[in-house]
């Protein structure tokens, strides 16, 4: 064992930060463009329509869930500036080319399909920031280091829209270079803004990033992803087999949770828009407060569970997270006798259009204008007929939705630390690369499922059922937890290297 000098320590936690810095870009590279996607795949490709652009949300996560393991994968044989380089890069080219997807003369909304998935591609970069952080620092120093990393995700995801709405002021038509082809514009200056970060993340991941490994309990040793440096610079603390068995249950608790924060996000606009007959730019003004709320909340929640956990263990707090997400789902279930207004009732033309189910139900940043008459200038609200439970299904009080939200903003952070630290102390100080890889893969499979889920459940049955569905699913993954409740514990613990 090598003792840590102070030089070391420095180098470890300013590489450490680079890796914060890189995950806030993973974030503000997914937010910086979501409320501007729907206009602007509507000005390049009229052919393009809200299913459409379910699909180009989607692709950034599936980008993320094929890349993350391949990232992993690279990171534990080879020096992790590569992987973290290259990703950057293909996520900064990416960026470029949804900025000209604008150009071609056909298929414009393909070339902005692959734009996404590519960013997203470049995103998985997180699994190679997650398994360096893990390998970077002691038990103790661990579950801080988690929370920080997953703040500056929140804050990331928080200020991406704000950028954006920044960009607004450059207006719908900007700039044109004709010598570079490229319109400046409020749906390009982001993107291009993003590439820009990307660039200097790039650079400062050569200049200030070090490969550094420490053990569980802090000690130096070397690195097997270090330059000159042969896999088999290994000692005696990574001797010992992984508990595979609490490795995929926490797959799988992480999976539920960010299914149910993804159903969350995408229920937020058609179930207010149907309970309390908000207009369209209603729900998104109201609901993007919220969510901007829920975010600040987030990230205090990630500060003060660093302290928490000394006190209780990262296991009871990841139990209290769920059951607060559990009571969350649970208050949201219709039990009055109020009944919430139909959208048709006192319109008697059967001409008038519905707006279909599936149009309603994509994420309140990229709903369609809804089609209205031209002889009729008031946007229909409330639940339509449509959806035949809106007859008989008592509303949700607009009290007990903003106490879901609160509830829902508290526990997610919770469990979404909780679940990273847990796991990561679980796989000890061998290579992390390829099992955060998984990890975060099962994450992103969440955010794909989970909104087909609730579009197909909230449409056709209504939020009794979706809402029942989500606690009988937070029951199962809380059995589950109770179940392998005393096999989460540190690698070096299970092996009697330290006490837990």
């Amino acid at each position: 064992d090598v003792v840590e000098t102070q030089e070391h320590y420095k180098s470890r936690w300013r590489s450490i930060w680079i890796m914060y810095l890189t995950m806030f870009l993973s974030s503000v590279g997914f937010s910086i463009v979501i409320m501007s996607v729907w206009p602007y795949l509507q000005k390049i490709d009229p052919t393009a329509d809200a299913s459409f652009l379910g699909w180009i949300i989607a692709s950034y996560s599936i980008g993320q869930m094929v890349a993350s393991p391949l990232f992993g994968l690279w990171s534990n044989y080879r020096p992790r500036r590569e992987p973290l380089v290259i990703s950057t890069a293909i996520s900064v080219a990416a960026n470029c080319l949804y900025a000209y997807v604008h150009v071609p003369h056909s298929h414009n909304k393909y070339y902005m399909l692959t734009a996404r998935a590519l960013v997203g591609f470049g995103a998985g970069n997180v699994a190679v920031v997650r398994s360096y952080i893990a390998g970077a620092t002691s038990l103790t120093e661990r579950t801080s280091a988690m929370a920080n990393t997953s703040a500056c995700q929140a804050v990331g995801f928080i200020l991406g829209p704000v950028f954006q709405t920044c960009f607004t002021l450059i207006g719908e038509e900007g700039v044109t270079w004709k010598f570079l082809c490229l319109q400046l514009n409020m749906y390009t200056a982001p993107v291009l803004f993003g590439a820009l970060l990307g660039v200097i993340n790039i650079i400062l991941i050569f200049a200030i990033f070090r490969e550094h490994r420490v053990d569980d309990m802090g000690r130096q040793y070397k690195s097997i992803n270090s330059d000159g440096e042969g896999s088999d610079v290994l000692d005696q603390n990574t001797e010992g087999n992984i508990d595979h068995v609490a490795v995929v249950a926490l797959n799988i608790l992480f999976f539920v949770i960010l299914f149910v924060f993804a159903v969350f996000e995408t229920i937020a606009t058609p179930l207010t828009m149907d309970m309390y007959s908000w207009t369209r730019k209603e729900a998104v003004f109201y609901n993007g407060i919220i969510l901007s709320v829920i975010g600040i909340e987030s990230v205090i929640v990630f500060m003060v569970v660093k302290t928490l956990s000394k006190k209780t263990g990262e296991r009871a707090i990841l139990h209290a997270g769920l059951l607060i997400v559990l009571v969350g789902f649970f208050i949201l279930l219709p039990w009055g006798k109020k009944l919430p207004n139909i959208q048709w009732q006192e319109i008697k033309n059967n001409s008038i259009p519905r707006t279909a189910p599936s149009e309603m139900l994509v994420p309140f940043w990229s709903l369609p204008e809804l089609q209205v008459p031209s002889n009729h200038t008031a946007e229909p609200v409330g639940c339509p007929v449509t959806q035949s439970w809106c007859l008989n299904t008592p509303m949700i009080y607009l009290a007990q939705y903003i106490s879901s939200d609160v509830l829902i903003g508290l526990g997610y952070p919770v469990c979404n630390v909780m679940s990273y630290t847990l796991y990561s102390k679980i796989l000890g100080p061998k290579p992390q690369g390829v099992y955060m890889g998984w990890l975060t893969a099962s994450g992103s499979g969440a955010r794909i499922l989970g909104p087909v889920f609730v579009s197909q459940i909230y449409t056709h049955l209504g939020p009794r059922w979706a809402f029942s569905l989500i606690c009988g699913v937070v029951v199962v993954s809380l059995l589950l937890l109770e179940i392998v409740y005393k096999r989460l514990i540190a690698f070096s613990v299970r092996y009697g290297r330290m006490q837990e």
